[in-house]
């Protein structure tokens, strides 16, 4: 599940440098993208508070917290929404 991630956000992010920040792989172009991780019951995606606030009404069947949106391993991964956020992401992060 997570080379599946990885494989959508370099896909999203070409232009993106892959690193570890906060012990977590990071997209990162002149700052933090976006991240993620993996973790006992969940991969968690932490998009940032702006982005959690704008993608809310899409991430409901999700829990989040301000700036992390948890993806349980009983759910299928939705790589299509992984793939716009990381997009919104990085268009918000480099205007």
């Amino acid at each position: 599940m997570l080379n599946k991630v990885r494989d959508t956000l370099r896909a999203a992010l070409p232009d993106a440098e892959e690193r570890i920040s906060w012990r977590m792989p990071t997209y990162w172009k002149k700052k933090n993208i976006i991240h993620f991780a993996a973790f006992k019951n969940h991969i968690g995606i932490y998009p940032g508070d702006k982005a959690m606030e704008h993608f809310s009404d899409r991430l409901k069947e999700y829990k989040t917290s301000k700036g992390a949106w948890q993806i349980p391993y009983s759910k299928p991964l939705p790589l299509d929404l992984i793939t716009e956020m990381a997009r919104w992401c990085y268009e918000t992060a480099n205007n």
